[in-house]
């Protein structure tokens, strides 16, 4: 396991596991700076949500993804209100401490159209050493599909034969998202990416974190799992983007 990738988990078993705002102390640096639209800038902002954590509050983590100085949770948080939130970190880590962070959150569903849940699925990564290949391949497949829009070319980058779908709209398999995008269009929800801002990877699973429209403007977090040079599985959480942030570091 990477530095940071320990880190990480250990910071977030003191902050969020054991509800410790000490925590703050031992994991965050002192110019901790906070995208997220759930707390202010800053270390002292962190631990007053911390400490405002209710008991039934706990995070049910999924996968872990380390590159570089980032590192991305996915998990499920229970308690943050009255039902779950299933959602995407990602922190940087510098000199061994939180130096900044982003996410985004949106509602558990229960009963999706695949079957599957939002975060089901292979938990660990492996072929590692395959990370710069699959990094390539959904960085581009980000550029040519999601931001330029040409689905022509979805099966150059997507399997024909394997796509295991998480999103709780949208079934199995590329006829499955063909079908969700059409009733998202008839609904006024054309997916629209206008720019990636970071590319994720660690082995098989990459992550993409956008900005676009979904009917309003939304940041897009989409993980994909890569078998033998194709996506075979995808999960996400697309987030509206608030008319205000508690602080002025943007969502991005």
């Amino acid at each position: 396991m990477s530095d940071n990738k320990n880190t990480v988990l250990q910071a977030a078993t003191e902050l969020f596991g054991d509800k410790d705002p000490s925590a703050v102390d031992r994991w965050v640096a002192a110019d901790y700076t906070q995208h997220s639209s759930l707390a202010a800038d800053g270390p002292q902002a962190l631990r007053g949500l911390v400490a405002g954590l209710g008991a039934d509050f706990r995070y049910e983590g999924a996968r872990v993804i380390a590159d570089g100085d980032l590192v991305a949770l996915h998990g499920t948080y229970h308690g943050f209100g009255p039902d779950p939130l299933v959602g995407f970190d990602i922190f940087r880590v510098a000199d061994g401490r939180l130096a900044e962070h982003w996410d985004a959150l949106t509602p558990y569903v229960k009963d999706t159209v695949s079957g599957r849940s939002q975060t089901d699925g292979p938990a660990e990564t492996t072929d590692a050493d395959r990370t710069e290949a699959n990094r390539a391949l959904v960085t581009e497949f980000a550029a040519k599909v999601l931001v330029g829009a040409d689905y022509s070319v979805l099966t150059d980058y997507i399997s024909t034969e394997t796509y295991h779908q998480h999103n709780p709209e949208a079934a199995d398999g590329l006829a499955g998202f063909g079908a969700a995008a059409a009733r998202w269009a008839e609904q006024g929800r054309n997916l629209v990416y206008t720019e990636v801002h970071r590319v994720i990877a660690e082995g098989d699973l990459v992550l993409v974190q956008s900005e676009g429209e979904f009917g309003v403007p939304v940041a897009y977090y989409d993980l994909f799992r890569v078998a033998d040079g194709k996506i075979v599985e995808h999960w996400d959480v697309i987030a509206p983007v608030p008319a205000e942030l508690p602080h002025a570091n943007g969502l991005f």
